[in-house]
Parts: C-alpha cells; structure tokens; sequence
C-alpha cells in the first residue's frame, strides 16, 4: 500500500563532499539551536521514465532506491514552491501497479523503464531548535550518475540539499538560503538529481513530442489561447494522481478543466480549426461526465445532510438518517467505480494523446497570428449573446419543469461566457474581469436553483421508498418544501444580478 509526504527542500552547488569548511554555522540562523553530525548513508537508486523521458519533462520522478531508512520505491509529483509530494511503495523488482497507475497521465500509457542509476553518499545533520524538536536535515551528497540510456557513460557532482521536517516553518528554508548565499553557496537550477544527471551524462533534456509549437506568434490571438489550453491540459495531467487516490476537491478540479478547456475550444473557433477540437471536445464531454457522477454526488449529498442537520430534532421523524447514509453509501461507491472506471480505459488514454498534440501541432486557423484585442472581444461577445438569450428564453417561461430546464441552459452558457473572459483578461484586461465576474454572479444563483431541482428529484424519490417501507415520510416532504422556497427565491433575485451583468456599458468596454 503507497504512503505520501510532503518534502519541502532546496538544493545547492556544493564545493566538495570530504571538506565542509565551506559550510557556514547555522546556529546563527534564527531558532537553530544545534547542528548535530547524524553519519552517512549510501543510496543505490534507479531511475524510470519513458524513452522520451515524459516524466523528467513534467518535473515528475520515479525511482527505485535501497539504502537508508526508507528503501523502496518513490514517485515525485511537483507541488507549489519548494514543495513535492513523495508516493512510496515498499521495495518490489517490479514497478508497483499503484505507482504505475499513477504516473499514467504523464505517460499516457507509454512503458516505463530503467533511464538512469545513481548511487549517493549522504553525509547527514540534523538542525534542532532549542527544545531539541528536529527543524529539518542538511545533507550533502556525492553523487556518481550512470546514463542507462546511452550517450557518456557516467558523471559526477557534489550538492547540498536542505530538507525541513514535517511542521517546521517553511521560513526556516529562506533563512538559510539567505546565509549560504552570504557565503557564496548558489542554488541549484535544476530541478532534481535525476534532470542533472541526464545532462551531465550526454543524454540530454527530455525529448517530449508535446512542447510549445514553436510557429506560434509571441503576443498573438493564438498564443493567449494556446496558453489557457496547455495551463488547463497542464492542471488536468497533475490533478489525474489526485482523483485516483480519492484526495479532496480533486473530482471536483479535474471536471472543471475539462469544462473549461472543452468551452474554451469552442468559444475560440477562429482560432483554432473546430475540425480538429471537436472530436476532442467530444471526448473531454465524455470524461466530465464520467467524472460527474462522482462530483454531483458529492454536491448532493452536502446539500442533503445541510438540510437534516437544519432541521429542529423534533422535525426528524423516522430513521432519516441512516436511509440517507445508505443512499450515500450505494451511489458513492457506484460513481466511485465510474470515474476509475473511465481513468482505466483506452478511451482516457487516447484523450491525453490528443491533448499533447493539441498542444504540440495546434491546429491554427488565419485569425491566430493576428493581435489578440478584436479577436477575444469578439468571441467573448458571441458567448455573451448567447448567454443573454438563454436569460431571455428563461424569463419568459412560466415557472415550472420547462422553467427549470430554461434556466438549467441559460447557466450552462453563463459558464462558457465566463470561461471565454480568462483567456482575454491579458488583452482586454479589467472589462474582461468586470464581465466574467458579473455573469459568474448569475452562474451562482442559476447554479443554486439547479441544485434544487436535482435536490426535489431526489426527496421524492426517498419520500416514495420510506414511504413504501412504513416509515414517516413528513421530514422529506418538509426538506422538499424548502428545497422549493430555495428555487423560488433564486428565481425573485435572477433579474436582479441579470440587470448588473447585462449592463452596455460591460459589452462597451470590450469594444461593442
């Protein structure tokens, strides 16, 4: 079974391994208090990448290391700052199918195999604050590096690497770079042993198919474009370990890159060829809505136990509780079972490879090379339009299911207008901010209502089965009766945030 840590450290061009004198006293850094020798270990660890080496290229590592208190194997995935999360896996010949899963969207399902070997002597301290609590570790390492991939055969290299210990202030970190740098100690550019090691041994940077088309112009309508694309491509890519390991808010995340790419390809149809986006924004509808059992669940179920742990005691009559643990039970594992379900397939793998070469060899239509201002104002405007006949449509249906459905629609475009206004933000600047988020006002009462109406379905639904089964169906039919004051309200304040998003002088301001 796989355990994760977080690591926070920073790494260094160190002189030499045998004579430290270079190294300054950090007792001088304040709250270290001591600095304790805690000897040397040895580390023999292996490398695995793809041939193109698509992990190294996504700041991802994937190892096999004995020696040292936590031999096994260790999957590296980047986190903000100095920070990386560390996957680990006891010491197997073999990669551990957990691990394996998990670099999945970084391989797109390409093998993995031995790409480098290096073998480490660490020479350890401990730096502890005066109560002795362990602050976080100095080590310098002397490292032997052997390409198995071809080009030179090995290289060498001293470095210093500085590690805090879980709870230990990450200020702690700046400090101490601060006094190396005093006494000339430069950090490191490189990311990881690993990138170091394969130029330092002629193999090289990695060799991706899937880096920034060099035929896009600096500045144009298709390089603000093509940039969303790839930070959403990006994020879907490093939130995928995420969602197979069930970690918070990550179904959520992973389901709104999708949306957003897929809407922004849409709303972006000048610029790139809509005979090459559409089949992928076919798929990425796929893939959210596999993702969206999982996520509608989650919403519904909140909203659900909100609404009981609302309610006076003497409200709650029969075992609503446990009926709606039940349920909860039931429809988590089943949309559990979807989403991995949908991440296993050839379906998903596909998709990624279709995304690398969206961003690789974009399909650039004419318009993409032109300057980004009248191009991004006008698909913004197209969405904008579209969303205010949704509006339109909306408020002329008397209330009811066919209400429901209009305005269900009407926030479906809210969104894609939203979404058109990030990409411009960095052409047409603050009108497009004011935009997005007048019209994100509108989504979120839309939103609320449609979490009602899915919210009544599902009251009914179990107000029929305690019914059926002899138990008090009052607590349901109040909760449905409140979900229905809800929908009514948001309808009354629907025109209202309407009138401030639909403004001229928003539409005005983006050149209409």
């Amino acid at each position: 079974m796989a355990q994760s840590i977080r690591e926070t450290e920073r790494k260094y061009e160190a002189p030499a391994a045998d004579d430290t004198s270079w190294l300054p006293d950090l007792t001088d850094v304040d709250g270290i208090a001591s600095v304790a020798d805690r000897g040397t270990d040895d580390f023999d660890a292996v490398y695995y990448d793809t041939v193109d080496l698509r992990l190294v290229g996504a700041s991802a590592t994937l190892r096999r290391r004995t020696g040292g208190s936590d031999a096994g194997w260790h999957l590296k995935l980047p986190l903000p700052g100095d920070s990386r999360e560390e996957v680990r896996a006891p010491l197997s010949e073999t990669v551990p199918g957990d691990l394996r899963d998990l670099v999945v969207s970084r391989t797109r399902g390409a093998e993995v195999r031995p790409v480098v070997r290096l073998r480490t002597e660490r020479h350890r301290r401990e730096l502890a604050d005066a109560g002795g609590a362990v602050l976080g570790e100095l080590s310098v390492d002397a490292v032997e590096a052997e390409s198995l991939l071809g080009g030179a055969t090995r290289a060498s290299w001293t470095e210093l690497e500085v590690e805090l210990a879980e709870g230990a202030d990450p200020e702690l970190l700046g400090a101490v770079d601060k006094m190396l740098r005093e006494r000339g100690v430069e950090r490191l550019p490189g990311p990881s042993k690993l990138a170091r090691a394969l130029e330092e041994t002629g193999v090289g940077a990695p060799r991706l198919p899937d880096v920034r088309a060099e035929d896009v112009v600096a500045g144009s309508a298709g390089d603000l474009v093509l940039g969303y694309v790839e930070k959403q491509v990006r994020a879907l890519v490093e939130l995928d370990p995420a969602v197979r390991r069930n970690l918070p808010d990550s179904v959520h995340r992973m389901r709104v890159a999708c949306r957003r790419l897929r809407s922004v390809l849409r709303s972006y149809r000048s610029v790139l060829d809509r005979g090459a986006t559409d089949p992928v924004r076919r798929e990425l509808k796929w893939l959210a809505g596999a993702l969206g059992a999982e996520r509608d669940h989650e919403v519904l179920q909140e909203r659900l136990d909100a609404g009981v742990g609302a309610l006076p005691r003497e409200l709650v009559l029969g075992p609503v509780t446990a009926r709606l643990q039940a349920w909860h039970v039931t429809k988590s594992s089943e949309a559990r079972t979807r989403t991995q379900d949908a991440l296993a397939s050839p379906r998903y793998l596909a998709l990624l490879d279709s995304l690398a070469g969206l961003v690789a060899r974009p399909p650039l239509r004419r318009k993409a090379a032109r300057k980004p201002k009248d191009v991004m104002a006008k698909a913004v405007l197209k969405e904008y339009d579209r969303f205010a006949g949704r509006v339109g449509v909306a408020l002329e249906t008397s209330p009811g299911a066919d209400r429901d459905v209009a305005l269900h629609q009407a926030r479906k475009a809210a969104k894609k207008t939203r979404y058109a206004t990030e990409p411009a933000r960095a052409s047409l600047g603050k009108p497009a901010k004011r935009l997005g988020k007048r019209v994100k006002a509108v989504q979120k009462v839309l939103g609320d209502h449609q979490d009602s109406v899915v919210a009544r379905s599902e009251l009914r639904r179990m107000a029929v089965a305690a019914g059926t089964s002899g138990e008090a169906s009052f607590t349901w039919g109040l909760l449905y009766g409140r979900e229905q004051t809800t929908a009514g309200e948001r309808q009354r304040e629907l025109p209202e945030v309407w009138a401030r998003a639909s403004k001229p002088a928003l539409r005005k301001a983006l050149g209409r």
